[in-house]
């Protein structure tokens, strides 16, 4: 395994960053004023050596037009959530590209004429060059979330962690929206997790991480500089691994 960079805890990281995450304070669709503090959070993590990929959700584009995928084919309906991933892909790498930062997408549905198809040793060469990639449309596969191409992905580029962004600081033991007294863990095991299905990840993508011994840290993407700090080992959020 090759070495962080000095001072820094990890070598190559995976980002989860959601599609709702892009929306801010808005019903739907991406705020421009959020797309670019992520775009620069993301170029803090680039400056310093650490290699990072994403994968991106795309619920902020998909809620807008889910009313009408209403008693549609599931299949068809994943492939439209999948398309709206790399509208969000693309608008990201948009953003980065501003701030000087080297991006390349890869896409899991053919799309040649607009990004690249997902390669993995093609990705892993835009990693070891300094550039960021992103990955969109999932896996590719209707009924896989894109929590569970966060987790493969990270595997197949052979990540240190997954580090899942939301917009809570934290995993809790219940919704801390809806609950004054919900307990917030510094750290949880896969088989807590899926115990008692915490708010993290869902389930398939938790269990391969647990297979793989893939940790995961779930902070919030709000908190200015959460990604630096992560980066620098402090304890951000919550992590999810193996029980001791």
């Amino acid at each position: 395994m090759t070495a962080a960079p000095k001072g820094l805890a990890y070598h190559r990281v995976l980002l989860k960053l959601s599609g709702e995450a892009l929306m801010g304070e808005d019903a739907y669709g991406i705020n421009r004023d959020v797309l670019l503090r992520i775009a620069q959070e993301l170029k803090a993590v680039a400056d310093t050596g650490v290699q990072c990929a994403v994968v991106i959700g795309g619920g902020n584009i998909f809620r807008g037009i889910a009313p009408g995928a209403q008693g549609m084919d599931r299949s068809t309906a994943d492939h439209m959530g999948m398309l709206a991933t790399v509208m969000n892909a693309l608008a990201l790498q948009d953003a980065l590209e501003r701030q000087g930062i080297a991006v390349r997408v890869q896409s899991a549905l053919r799309i040649d004429q607009v990004v690249e198809p997902y390669v993995r040793r093609r990705a892993l060469r835009h990693l070891e060059r300094g550039r960021i990639v992103i990955f969109a449309a999932g896996t590719g596969n209707p009924f896989f979330s894109t929590d569970t191409a966060a987790a493969l992905r990270a595997m197949e580029i052979g990540a240190d962690i997954v580090l899942k962004a939301t917009k809570v600081d934290g995993v809790y033991d219940k919704d801390p929206k809806k609950h004054a007294d919900a307990k917030r863990y510094d750290s949880v095991s896969y088989a807590e997790v899926l115990e008692k299905r915490l708010a993290v990840m869902d389930m398939a993508s938790i269990a391969l991480c647990r297979d793989q011994g893939m940790p995961v840290r779930v902070f919030s993407i709000n908190a200015p500089g959460s990604l630096l700090g992560i980066l620098s080992g402090a304890n951000v959020g919550t992590v999810v691994k193996a029980g001791d």
